[in-house]
């Protein structure tokens, strides 16, 4: 009976997301809408759109299950995603939705550079577009692999079964709906999560006695829990707080901002998107110590994930919850998951379709680009679920892994491009490419300790994002100043108003 209550809500879940795929399928009518929603969404669902997809299964299987393990020492990746996402909105959302309508209407990130810098060379944006389509199939990999473990843990079925459900679900509602499709669906996502991450702490906390209690028993299970520095060197504490800097760099993120209705619109953005990334975090943190708690007070209680803590959201929703109730709390990570997975698979294919392919060509009828996106949804998804068969890493490292090379190929260069008018194209591209070999090579060799003087990894974004900043800036110096028709963009970008909206369709080229 309890297996058939989660079936039924998560089933009714899958239902839902696949009826607001079927609504954005019958707004999309052209390539522009199926990748970018025609620069009309809403500021409140750009918000909820980027935190839900920026997210994934880290936020309530993969930090909650850190910190469950390691305890707040952790919690330093949490603070530096904070304070990184705080600043994305805050500076790179407003200016980048200007700056995107006036360099050629630019729809996707890797266009924008191109168009900014005035390369004629194509080669910076084909540079962008492979970025993009190596560390995101290894992102959307991580989405599945989530997927399979939610299942494996929830239902106690098979993992590959899981991984098939979901990313079938996820291909479905996203191959015909588009970016509206992926958008709309992360904003029921994201408040599913913000519900859930407030639900089964508050609930874990008043079983195991209160906030008193939690904390006893915190401190009897591992005592050096509520310690932010016991047992992490320097070097762990600046890999973690890192990950902010990655924030610059990821397209699936980003390309929410490009998607505004105007850059006014980003205040609005930015409060709504702040403020639930804190209270989900929060919530995130809260639930690695009530489900510490939890499990102390009761050693017959088993956490299914003992060597990586990433099911204690999944085992505590179905330890304290009526098992209707717990399938809808477990349909949270599935948001989280699937949501990820949409926005990856939408900026994956247009890179795939709009800065690979369509490059050479002559372009299409918007028809028939809209076809060409689905297409390559369709292609990029085949290849994730191909990696994600073998589960060989944690969530948490194969999401590590990508973000660590958009941060390091894109941060830098996303950053400049909108505040230093000295940019060359030349000097981006060296950028990129040094950026995103960084961020690939360092973890996987033994230049992540630096060849044994370091005594742990040093996260592969530091060096990575340090190598693109200083050559992107070196080489620019070393080459010819960017053309008089690129600064006067760039003049044009750092006013206060938008270039009207209807004007735009025209410069693009």
């Amino acid at each position: 009976m309890d297996l058939t209550f989660k079936i039924i809500a998560v089933g009714i879940y899958f239902l839902v997301m696949l009826a607001i795929g079927l609504y954005a399928y019958r707004k999309t009518s052209d390539g522009e809408d199926y990748m970018l929603g025609g620069r009309d969404l809403h500021p409140f669902t750009a918000a909820l759109s980027a935190g839900a997809s920026d997210m994934s299964g880290w936020l309530l299987m993969g930090l909650p299950g850190a910190l469950y393990v390691s305890g707040l020492v952790e919690a330093w990746m949490a603070v530096g995603l904070t304070v990184g996402a705080a600043l994305n909105w805050i500076f790179v959302a407003p200016r980048l939705r200007r700056y995107t309508q006036l360099a050629k209407d630019s729809i996707t990130v890797p266009s924008f550079f191109e168009n900014r810098l005035h390369d004629r060379s194509r080669l910076l944006r084909v540079a962008a577009g492979l970025v993009i389509l190596v560390f995101f199939t290894f992102y959307v990999s991580s989405g599945m692999v989530a997927g399979g473990l939610f299942f494996q843990s929830t239902f106690g079925g098979s993992y590959l079964l899981g991984m098939f459900l979901v990313a079938g679900v996820t291909i479905v509602y996203t191959l015909f709906g588009g970016f509206l499709g992926a958008s709309y669906t992360d904003v029921v996502q994201g408040l599913i999560m913000l519900v859930s991450l407030i639900a089964v702490p508050v609930v874990a906390i008043a079983v195991v006695g209160g906030p008193g209690e939690m904390l006893r028993s915190v401190q009897e299970a591992n005592p050096q829990f509520g310690s932010m520095v016991a047992g992490a060197g320097a070097i762990a504490v600046l890999s973690n707080l890192a990950w902010g800097l990655g924030y610059f760099g990821q397209p699936h993120i980003i390309v929410r901002f490009m998607a505004l209705r105007s850059s006014r619109d980003a205040k609005y953005g930015a409060a709504v998107g702040i403020g639930w990334m804190v209270l989900c975090v929060a919530g995130a943190i809260l639930t690695a110590m009530a489900g510490l708690a939890y499990f102390h007070q009761n050693p017959s209680a088993q956490i299914t994930d003992a060597e990586n803590g990433e099911s204690v959201f999944l085992d505590l929703s179905q330890l304290l919850f009526h098992p209707l109730i717990a399938g809808f709390l477990l349909a949270a990570v599935l948001a989280a998951i699937m949501s990820t997975i949409s926005s990856q698979l939408i900026v994956t294919s247009s890179a795939l379709v709009e800065d690979l392919i369509g490059i050479f060509g002559k372009r299409s009828s918007a028809r028939a680009e809209l076809w060409y996106g689905r297409i390559g949804v369709l292609a990029v998804s085949v290849v994730a679920l191909l990696l994600a068969i073998q589960r060989n890493d944690t969530i948490l490292d194969l999401v590590g892994f990508a973000w660590a090379g958009f941060g390091s190929a894109f941060g830098p260069i996303v950053v400049l491009s909108l505040f230093w008018r000295r940019l060359t194209a030349p000097g981006a591209l060296v950028g990129m490419v040094s950026g995103a070999l960084v961020a690939f090579t360092w973890g996987k060799t033994d230049l992540g300790t630096l060849f044994g003087l370091l005594d742990e990894r040093l996260y592969e974004i530091v060096p990575g994002f340090a190598t693109c900043l200083v050559l992107a800036v070196v080489v620019s110096m070393l080459t010819p100043p960017p053309p008089a028709a690129a600064l006067e963009e760039f003049e044009a970008a750092a006013a206060e108003t938008d270039e009207p909206r209807e004007a735009a369709p025209a410069a693009r080229g």
